[in-house]
């Protein structure tokens, strides 16, 4: 197959234990999106075509990775668009029925806008099937205007961001998934002392169970108090 575009087959640079999984997702409250989008990983949803939306934090990038691992395990082609992967699409680059995610559509510059209506098309022409994201609602996004309209066509859910208590359990899981168990009371205090959106929430857990490693120490209140306070001395 012949492109001018630099395709990301879906082989993400994240560990095993951390790969995004639809069974690792916490869904708080975002059931029926969920639901929809294990659905269209499998080409069972109502609609090929997906819109999600949500502040910064919410899971959108985990829910479209995961998605992506769960249609390709189904034997779809699949292929996964973000930040500096959102190159200028030819309308050749992927298969008719390729399952695609493209992150953040507010990264498009106005050729790749142009370049992902194309696709958009050939997709729905060919039997294949995008997921995309955004901040906000398709109608308020400064897209082209047909780019806006392809988007709202399919299905739209926005994603809720997790409560404190749905973050000290996807915290404690995460843990759980990396061999270690970290307590409600060590999750709380993470929760009040450091960053509180997830994704930077589970780098600093990834952190200290590095470290916690390297210095044969479980992670403890007293192990993480210490641990953030020479991050914030600089030590």
């Amino acid at each position: 197959m012949t492109a001018s575009i630099k395709l990301h087959q879906l082989t993400l640079d994240i560990s095993p234990q951390a790969a995004a999984s639809l069974d690792n997702f916490v869904t708080g409250s975002n059931q029926e999106a969920v639901a929809m989008v294990s659905a269209w990983s499998r080409d069972a949803a109502p609609d090929r075509f997906i819109y999600l939306w949500g502040e910064s934090g919410c899971g959108k990038t985990h829910l479209l990775q995961a998605a992506l691992m769960a249609a390709s395990e189904q034997g779809f082609t699949t292929c996964y668009l973000q930040d500096d992967l959102l190159l200028e699409v030819e309308a050749d680059a992927l298969p008719d029925d390729a399952f695609v995610a493209v992150d953040d559509v507010t990264r498009l510059n106005a050729s790749q806008q142009i370049a992902v209506f194309a696709l958009y098309n050939r997709l729905k022409e060919g039997g294949g099937a995008l997921l995309s994201s955004g901040p906000l609602p398709s109608v308020q996004l400064t897209l082209r205007d047909d780019l806006v309209t392809r988007l709202g066509w399919g299905l739209t859910y926005r994603l809720v961001g997790l409560t404190d208590d749905e973050k000290n359990t996807a915290l404690q899981q995460h843990a759980h998934e990396k061999g270690f168990m970290l307590s409600p009371e060590v999750g709380g205090y993470l929760l009040n002392h450091y960053r509180r959106d997830l994704p930077s929430l589970m780098r600093l857990l990834d952190e200290l169970d590095q470290v916690s490693l390297s210095q044969k120490r479980p992670i403890t209140l007293p192990f993480v108090r210490h641990y953030l306070q020479s991050l914030q001395s600089g030590q």
